[in-house]
């Protein structure tokens, strides 16, 4: 059953934390992360993403990066923009788009969940992205972004999470640059704490969302610490990570699309021609770029146009939860036997935009490097679920989640 625990949150002073907030590293790369923090000596991205104060150029895994985020942070917190919490509490921490909300419990897990798959994966990852957060919590002594995990929802605790949001003033309350608003309470009181922690208690699957080489790291560097500690206890805050915790029902996953370089030495005759076997291809000739309203549906623009691409029955396993996807099924009977994409983890002819882009940005990038790109269907959190049962993996780059977790406001110390 899962298990969640209070911790003594290191976070940003009130009156900092919207500076201090920041999109997690691996959204952008370092050339951004350096414009984005050119008037901002507070951004958590000069912890999360160090090389932007070191020479341009230098090798991300380079170890001068790791001292350098730690000593932002050191720096940071000496100079008050962070302060520690002097109770363990549990937090909540609810973000807001447009009309959509989501709101989550941030706490600790345990590192032994996710080891017997009580915290449900679906992704492979990858051994040098894996090695850099290692080297980043061991360098830092401490968690820097939280893992973004979902769970089948349960009323008592979304009761418990909504009675104390009416009754108590928020501890954050501000919206980042990019229109997201941003919520925070502290849950300091005892029998709640320990009401939440029962009833979670009896959840039996956790499963992460995003995050799966941050978490990786986590549990990595804390059996490295266990094993280096001969008075270990099974207490101390490296058993655990930092988390924010939603119920299914409450989050959105956007599209994730996919854009080819080249047709693969076919001409548009020939290529539109090897869709049929698999696809109904229908020319699209409504207002604006096509955007997928239901499953096994894609949009597909090439040389200026839109089509409507419809998966045929039979050319896909129903019964089989990831061949079943529709980013399984593009990539099975288009991208690899028409367009040679075998690979697409490492194939560079490949690329993939996220929907918060919008489809407009598939077509400004085939105009400028691009030969064809195809608007996804989103992935539901209902297929993530039942892949992470069925002990599975899904394919790169199946889901978008929006809006991001932003870093640095909550931090989860291991000594």
């Amino acid at each position: 059953m899962a298990v969640i625990r209070p911790f003594r949150a290191l976070r940003p002073i009130p009156s900092l934390v919207d500076r201090v907030a920041a999109l997690p590293y691996d959204v952008m790369s370092s050339a951004e992360a350096r414009e984005m923090v050119r008037d901002n000596p507070y951004s958590f991205l000069h912890v999360d993403k160090a090389e932007i104060d070191l020479e341009a150029g230098i090798d991300l895994y380079d170890e001068r990066v790791y001292v350098k985020a730690r000593s932002n942070l050191d720096k940071m917190a000496a100079e008050g923009v962070f302060i520690q919490d002097q109770t363990a509490r549990l937090y909540i921490y609810r973000q807001q788009r447009g009309q959509r909300a989501q709101t989550g419990l941030v706490a600790c897990l345990s590192i032994d969940d996710y080891l017997n798959d009580i915290i449900k994966k679906h992704e492979l990852t990858r051994a040098d992205k894996e090695q850099d957060r290692i080297r980043h919590v061991d360098s830092c002594d401490a968690q820097t972004g939280p893992i973004f995990i979902t769970y089948r929802s349960q009323e008592q605790i979304n009761a418990i999470i909504q009675a104390w949001i009416s009754r108590h003033q928020a501890l954050y309350d501000f919206v980042s640059e990019d229109g997201i608003g941003h919520t925070v309470w502290s849950i300091d009181h005892d029998e709640v704490i320990l009401s939440l922690v029962e009833l979670f208690a009896h959840i039996d699957r956790l499963y992460i969302a995003d995050g799966h080489h941050r978490s990786a790291s986590a549990v990595q560097v804390g059996l490295q610490r266990r094993a280096d500690n001969p008075h270990h206890t099974g207490r101390e805050e490296y058993n655990y990570f930092l988390a924010v915790i939603f119920p299914d029902h409450d989050l959105y996953i956007m599209d994730y699309n996919r854009l080819v370089r080249d047709l693969n030495n076919h001409s548009r005759e020939e290529f539109l021609s090897l869709l049929e076997k698999d696809f109904e291809v229908t020319a699209y000739s409504g207002p604006g770029p096509y955007q997928p309203r239901a499953p096994k549906t894609y949009g597909m623009f090439l040389e200026d146009s839109w089509y409507i691409l419809k998966a045929r029955p039979g050319t896909y396993d129903v019964l089989d939860p990831v061949a079943r996807l529709d980013v399984s099924i593009l990539q099975n009977n288009l991208l690899g036997p028409i367009l040679g994409i075998t690979n697409p983890r490492t194939d560079k002819r490949i690329d993939f935009v996220g929907g918060a882009r919008g489809l407009e940005e598939l077509e400004s990038r085939v105009a400028d490097d691009m030969k064809i790109a195809f608007a996804m269907y989103p992935t539901t959190i209902a297929d993530l679920m039942a892949i992470s049962d069925a002990g599975k993996i899904m394919p790169p780059k199946s889901t978008w989640f929006e809006p991001k977790l932003r870093s640095g406001i909550f931090i989860h110390k291991l000594t």
